[in-house]
């Protein structure tokens, strides 16, 4: 089967301080100065009651020496280097923040497509008189107006908690090839991924299920008259598909959603939380094993990274490159209607 994902309706941190010694001749002697470095370090470890760590003491004195309060997650900063994709984000507002919001969303998304839908007509626009091309110009900007709406709520309830960690709504075109953060090669790891995981699920349904199920609530199928129509259809559904849906769906479900999670609970839980409500929110049950599949390859590429250009680019990818597909398929002249149901 295949999945195209478009709009459904559509540090706590421990505080820490540190103290570098440099060498200094503190004594003529190295034995001295090794038995004052030694006598140094049990007092004050007997006068504080936060944890330290010391980095190296040489032979001929105490090089550096720094000290931190770890609070308590002592090990995270360590752990944090070995495991990236575990790291959470420190969000700063209160769990009464989340789900206010995401109503909010919700709310403004229905309500955007309800005062669009009644203003056309006010507009001496007649939808059913609407050429293809016209009526894929219509969705091109529907679909605009709804992102700002979306978007406008999400960053208007974050600006209240000013000044946000680097890594909340982060949207960075630096090192896009970095082993570790790199945007684009993550991406591309994501992607690959998903069409892989993708596939599994879908041969495991096939044998689970013996049929494949029907498609006649699906956005794909209500797209598919502007499928390869012309080219003014096909550069704006590319435009909804794999542009405005990807910025939209991935700030609200991974750039905020996720995120937040991730200060209650840990990040692999936050990930499977946000796919199973981002595959929820598209209103096709039928196709929720691979929306949850794609919604987690998301939320690990996401997770990886702290960057929403991951995400971004594995979403936009995967919608347009469907959209591309499809529109060549029609043009060499196969019913992609009855392929879609036979997928």
């Amino acid at each position: 089967m295949v999945s195209i994902i478009v709009p459904s309706s559509l540090y706590s941190s421990s505080s820490s301080f540190c103290t570098l010694f440099h060498s200094h001749n503190l004594s003529s002697s190295p034995k001295t100065f090794s038995k004052q470095s030694r006598a140094f370090l049990l007092t004050t470890h007997k006068n504080l009651s936060l944890p330290y760590h010391f980095t190296s003491i040489s032979k001929r004195g105490l090089s550096s020496l720094c000290f931190f309060n770890s609070g308590d997650k002592p090990d995270t900063k360590f752990h944090d280097k070995e495991w990236p994709i575990l790291r959470r984000w420190e969000v700063p507002w209160p769990w009464q923040t989340v789900p206010l919001t995401s109503l909010a969303c919700g709310l403004g998304f229905v309500l955007t497509g309800l005062v669009a839908a009644t203003a056309v007509p006010y507009l001496g626009i007649q939808p059913d008189q609407l050429s293809l091309d016209e009526k894929a110009e219509l969705l091109f900007v529907n679909q605009g107006i709804t992102t700002a709406v979306v978007l406008g709520i999400i960053f208007a309830t974050a600006n209240t908690f000013q000044p946000l960690p680097e890594d909340v709504f982060k949207y960075d075109l630096r090192e896009p090839f970095n082993l570790q953060k790199g945007w684009l090669l993550w991406a591309g790891i994501g992607l690959a991924g998903a069409l892989f995981a993708i596939a599994l699920t879908g041969v495991a349904l096939s044998f689970f299920n013996g049929e494949a199920p029907q498609r006649e609530t699906d956005a794909l199928v209500r797209l598919l008259p502007l499928i390869g129509s012309s080219s003014v259809s096909t550069a704006c559904l590319v435009g909804i598909t794999g542009v405005l849906a990807p910025l939209l769906e991935e700030t609200v479900f991974r750039g905020f959603f996720m995120t937040s999670l991730t200060k209650w609970v840990p990040t692999p839980v936050a990930v499977i939380i946000s796919a199973a409500v981002f595959a929820l929110a598209h209103l096709t049950p039928g196709e929720f094993p691979q929306l949850f599949v794609l919604g987690a390859a998301l939320g690990i590429s996401y997770a990886q990274t702290h960057n929403l250009l991951t995400p971004i680019t594995i979403h936009a990818f995967w919608n347009s490159g469907i959209i591309l597909f499809l529109t060549f398929l029609q043009l060499q002249g196969y019913d992609i209607k009855e392929l879609l149901q036979t997928v």
